[in-house]
């Protein structure tokens, strides 16, 4: 009887709700609703509110609408919210270059949201890593625009197919925190859409549901009232269909020095522009402002119904209306299955850098003595925040055991942490005596040094972390870290560092040690990861997203115009030279290439071959090429493919354009095969407003980085091809009209 009345309460329901009908299209359901609103009712969707949730829309009992519930956590659950798994940094998991793992990442975090009652989380942030003291680089993908664009469809898909709408951030060449709220870049449209736009592309044709605009000025309109960033790039040419919101005015609830500003600076500017949402507040997009705008024809009534459509659109695709939110913020949320997840993940996205003579891994029959130095392994350990970089001053020591990962929307509260201490002494078991040193900030050197000498082998652990708001004062270790690691390797020099760190940082001491591993922000399972690592139970297979310089001014950005900007004026004057394209223009060997990572194994790489498809609209060209793991265990290459493009097109002169990560026994050699389409020959034509494919010769280099190609292939000559393909075009050196496609997709 109840599951009949329950039938017919659901009829009744839908009969006076036709929105409610699941089995209709999502966008005519989303205009059935629309034109059941009343004007007020329209009005509440378009802003925030206070709540319990970083950002809150009320919601609408006459209208069946659900609250939206908004919530920080590119990397974890933030906002202060706690029983939740405090996961590696984007940018760790980035280093896996595997979209696999990032789409599961991506989706454990969106379980964790929704469990909290979430049903909007503010990630990706997708920003590329221009500046390499960038405060946010631990919640990018990196330095490469194909890269980040493969890693966010992931993310996005991972995200969404929970039923949490996802929200790409931040709209757009928000590249630095110095100045966010006020600064002007100033860049050229080809830039912005071959180095700074292809990931909002990509997560735009993965279906994201918002995306938010950013708090500086892009050529001199604030981005969140910049009708050429928000209606002509984002909505017409890129085809995103759903809503924009406002970054909040608000940098960070962590930092009580924080100067607090709006990104919303308008009411009529903003809407007509293409802004659809105010967050969290409603400064300017409140009833009476847009009424009183709308009275006096400023804005009209229909794009007040655009705004609203593309807040409910995704609302309805994504589930929102067919299910109850049983979520809430206090609910326990964490799981030892996503425990186990952050755990694989740190280990996946570790990063070899350097390791002399096979000092790694750890043998224990070898063994009889180590010591580990460093607050960064258990006395302040860098998952938690060894070194703040805030507003109110360059360096703050936190008490042990703070729990953040990183600072600001991208900070986490983890319910423990295994920190590299523990996790060594829990894999030594008790055949090897651990010692352990604090060291660190003007500590005592003499103990630092003693411990050294005994040991077998060192372990020093070092790092820095950053936080929203502010980016680093420069790329050294804070505290005299380099210092440390200086003595160490003087008294011992079988030592290993282990770098915890939210990006590039200088290594002065390279040359000294033995060995180098990169975990960037490991999370909470940081110590039984890196333990793997180090004793070989896990095979190191983590690539750099991002390049390593050699110095401070061996960088791309190094003038004051480029960065930090002059009176708020900040020009991209490097264009397409963005990370290891200006090192590889110029000629110049960084500490560490982009894409460098080693392995305990070694692989040898054949010559590649390409195969051209005729008569295909797409032009698309196979690569093929045989890989060996050459060594005595099993691990995985990231095997890379970059092109380099014709001298005309002034591009640099190697582009990532195919990456995959494969797992080999020892001995096995495996075919590796990359499919290129004409999206890969592409360069933007701001005359015409879009991308065409650039006829001309192209190389192909075939490696394990940026700087490590093991193999190049024969030219592809699209000229030829398209004549041997379309001979009967009227003219073959236009991709167009022989037929390859030319579609406006990055």
């Amino acid at each position: 009887m109840s599951i009949r009345i329950l039938a017919v309460q659901t009829i009744h329901a839908i009969d006076e709700k036709p929105w409610l009908d699941a089995s209709l299209p999502y966008t005519k359901r989303a205009d059935l609703l629309l034109y059941a609103m009343n004007l007020d009712e329209k009005l509440t969707l378009v802003h925030g509110i206070g709540g319990q949730y970083v950002g809150n829309v009320p919601n609408n009992t006459r209208l069946a609408i659900p609250a939206l519930h908004l919530q920080d956590g590119p990397q974890g659950v933030a906002g202060r919210v706690t029983n939740v798994t405090a996961f590696p940094s984007v940018l760790t998991v980035t280093a896996a270059w595997d979209p696999s793992l990032m789409e599961l990442f991506a989706s454990a975090i969106a379980v964790e949201q929704r469990i909290k009652g979430a049903n909007v989380m503010l990630g990706p942030m997708i920003n590329i890593a221009r500046i390499p003291v960038g405060g946010r680089n631990f919640e990018s993908m990196g330095e490469d625009p194909y890269l980040a664009a493969r890693l966010v469809a992931s993310y996005v898909r991972g995200v969404q197919k929970n039923g949490v709408m996802a929200c790409a951030k931040h709209w757009a060449n928000n590249n630095q925190e110095h100045s966010r709220m006020t600064v002007g870049t100033y860049i050229d449209e080809r830039t912005e859409w071959e180095i700074y736009y292809p990931a909002f592309q990509a997560a735009v044709d993965a279906d994201v549901a918002s995306v938010m605009c950013a708090y500086n000025l892009v050529n001199g309109t604030y981005a969140c009232e910049n009708y050429k960033l928000l209606t002509v790039n984002l909505k017409e040419r890129m085809g995103f269909k759903y809503f924009v919101m406002s970054d909040w005015f608000a940098v960070s609830t962590l930092l009580s020095c924080h100067i607090f500003h709006n990104t919303t600076h308008s009411t009529v500017q903003s809407v007509n522009a293409g802004l659809d949402q105010e967050m969290p507040d409603r400064n300017f997009f409140n009833p009476g402002a847009l009424k009183q705008a709308i009275s006096q024809g400023l804005v009209t009534t229909s794009r007040i119904d655009d705004m609203v459509r593309r807040i409910l659109l995704p609302m309805f695709k994504f589930g929102l209306f067919d299910r109850t939110n049983e979520g809430t913020i206090n609910a326990p949320a964490e799981s030892r299955s996503h425990r186990q997840l952050a755990h694989d993940l740190a280990a996946v996205g570790t990063v070899l850098l350097k390791n002399r003579r096979g000092i790694l891994p750890l043998r224990e029959e070898k063994i009889a003595s180590i010591a580990v130095i460093g607050d960064a392994a258990h006395l302040n350990p860098v998952v938690v925040g060894l070194v703040f970089q805030l507003c109110c001053t360059i360096c703050v020591n936190t008490p042990p055991h703070i729990p953040h990962v990183g600072g600001g929307s991208g900070s986490v509260h983890p319910p423990h942490i295994s920190t590299p201490l523990d996790g060594i002494r829990s894999r030594a078991g008790k055949s090897i005596n651990v010692t352990y040193t604090p060291g660190g900030n003007g500590g005592n050197m003499a103990l630092v040094e003693d411990a050294a000498r005994k040991a077998n082998v060192v372990i020093v652990v070092v790092g820095a972390t950053s936080a929203e708001g502010v980016d680093r004062p420069n790329l050294l270790l804070p505290l005299a870290q380099d210092a440390m690691v200086e003595r160490v390797t003087a008294a011992n020099p079988n030592t290993v560092v282990v770098v915890y760190a939210p990006g590039a940082v200088l290594m002065p001491w390279k040359r000294k040690v033995a060995a180098i591993v990169c975990g960037f922000l490991p999370g909470q399972e940081a110590g039984d990861a890196i333990a793997e690592i180090l004793f070989g139970d896990v095979n190191p297979s983590g690539k750099l997203p991002l390049t390593f310089p050699l110095s401070e001014t061996q960088v791309a950005t190094s003038t004051p115009i480029q960065y930090p900007g002059i009176d708020n004026r900040e020009e991209y004057i490097e264009k397409l030279l963005v990370g290891y394209r200006w090192y590889d223009a110029l000629k110049k060997q960084p500490l560490y290439p982009f894409g460098h990572g080693l392995s305990y194994t070694t692989f040898r790489y054949h010559r590649p071959t390409i195969t051209l498809t005729p008569d295909d609209p797409h032009c698309r060209a196979t690569v093929r090429i045989d890989v060996r793991n050459t060594g005595d265990r099993a691990g995985t290459e990231v095997v890379q493919l970059y092109l380099g493009f014709p001298p005309w097109t002034h591009e640099p002169p190697r582009q990532l354009k195919g990456f995959q990560r494969v797992f080999f026994e020892p001995g096995e050699i495996r075919t590796i095969e990359f499919m290129l389409d004409d999206r890969a020959f592409r360069v933007w034509d701001a005359g015409k407003g879009r991308f065409v494919v650039a006829p001309g010769r192209f190389r192909v280099f075939v490696g394990s980085s940026s700087r490590d190609v093991r193999a190049e292939a024969h030219v592809i000559d699209l000229i030829d091809f398209w004549i041997r393909a379309f001979p009967n075009s009227a003219n073959s050196h236009n991709p167009k009209a022989s037929g390859c496609d030319s579609r406006m997709h990055a």
